[in-house]
């Protein structure tokens, strides 16, 4: 099967050749094996997978001499690491001897389903020797192998008019997810996402933490798909799906940790215009496809019957378009901006030197000056630090309506 290029490719290689380690974690079939396999490297690579139950049994039974056996001179990449959290101190003592013999770049790729910061024992072991990327599924540039990262061109280019074709929204939404769902046209994604979560609660949540009733988590996640885009209420949730506090949380971070859902932060500045935040923070799934499977819903009969619900399942796309190109650049956060006035703009861009750049969703096929009132005001808020704002729209014309601020087809997120 061909090789499809992934965007983190660059930023996976370069950062391989200058650190000890590297934690390749994200969503399970994502690709994580394959882009790990793929890496360039002037090593040779030594792959070995704990999804084989005889390397699995050897590292278990001795990690030591397991560790100490991998090629000394090659890139040793361990597929699904957290399935033998033993090894992990193994790792700290190889990467230490290698440093003191002066080797002290592209010796280890690790690969992971889950968050490894959710294992503290096992990060512990390898903080200041180690690299964190996450790999999410398919972006819409990536299934059309565009190459582009919208979200670095929003920073480094200048917008100017242009005019695009009327974008496929189901097409594009429909494929950039799990690269089997997308190359493999045929398949039967209800069966397939059934198997996917049966995996998720059978074996990843599990290697987090022992749960006495994980269909509690599909509850979970069913209620919160209804709340996707809107400020979460932890309360109404926790009293529809009927878990206390301590139990509602623990399930929604282990849906965290391994990559289902994510909460965007709200943004939270000083200002002179005595402007004031809300705290909650908003929810999405990091997949669409699998949020509509949730919903029970098919996502062409939304967007032909329900344009209201379709609504969100356009704004959960965009974000996960927004976190997968920045999970390929470094110093970039995504927050979103909303005050107790109800003012809001969907998500906020803030990159290391405290810019930032507003981002709006709208289902519609034009725009007009009302479209960034909030936008204007979250330039209030931000001053000089403002780079740009942007309303990401289903329209074909990228056109400027004054004090940076653009009309966006949503084309340009991969054209």
């Amino acid at each position: 099967m061909t090789y499809l290029k992934r965007q983190l490719n660059k930023l996976f290689s370069n950062i391989t050749e200058t650190r000890p380690l590297v934690y390749l974690n994200g969503p399970r079939q994502v690709g994580k094996s394959t882009l790990a396999e793929n890496i360039k490297t002037k090593k040779e690579i030594n792959f070995v997978s704990f999804d084989s139950p005889l390397s699995l049994l050897a590292a278990k039974s001795d990690p030591v001499a397991f560790i100490a056996s991998q090629p000394r001179d090659a890139l040793n990449i361990i597929d699904e690491v957290q399935k033998v959290p033993e090894v992990f101190s193994q790792l700290k003592v190889a990467i230490d001897n290698a440093r003191k013999s002066g080797r002290n770049e592209s010796l280890y790729v690790l690969t992971g389903s889950t968050n490894i910061m959710a294992i503290p024992r096992l990060a512990k072991e390898l903080v200041g020797r180690m690299s964190i990327l996450t790999l999410l599924a398919f972006s819409s540039s990536e299934y059309e192998q565009t190459d582009k990262n919208f979200i670095e061109s929003l920073w480094n280019d200048e917008l100017s008019y242009k005019k695009y074709k009327d974008a496929d929204l189901l097409d594009i939404i429909s494929n950039s997810t799990f690269p089997e769902i997308m190359i493999h046209h045929k398949i039967d994604r209800i069966k397939w996402f059934d198997d996917y979560l049966t995996t998720i609660l059978q074996r990843d949540i599990l290697i987090l933490e022992d749960i006495k009733n994980p269909e509690s988590i599909i509850q979970l996640l069913v209620s919160l798909t209804q709340r996707v885009g809107s400020l979460l209420n932890n309360a109404n949730v926790m009293k529809e799906v009927g878990l206390d506090a301590k139990t509602y949380n623990k399930y929604k971070t282990l849906t965290k940790n391994t990559f289902i859902i994510t909460e965007i932060e709200p943004w939270s500045k000083p200002n002179n215009l005595n402007k004031h935040f809300v705290k909650s923070s908003k929810i999405y799934f990091n997949d669409t496809n699998l949020l509509c499977y949730l919903m029970r819903k098919d996502l062409s009969e939304m967007y032909k019957d329900d344009l209201t619900v379709f609504g969100h399942i356009f704004e959960n796309f965009i974000v996960t378009e927004i976190l997968k190109n920045i999970k390929c650049l470094t110093g970039i956060n995504v927050s979103h901006f909303n005050l107790s006035n109800g003012k809001e703009v969907d998500f906020v861009l803030e990159n290391a030197k405290g810019e930032t750049i507003g981002i709006e969703v709208k289902l519609y096929k034009t725009l007009t000056s009302k479209d960034f009132t909030n936008m204007k005001l979250l330039h209030q808020v931000s001053g000089e630090k403002f780079k740009k704002g942007i309303v990401v729209y289903t329209g074909n014309e990228l056109v400027p309506f004054g004090g940076n601020m653009w009309a966006v087809p949503v084309n340009y997120l991969w054209e």
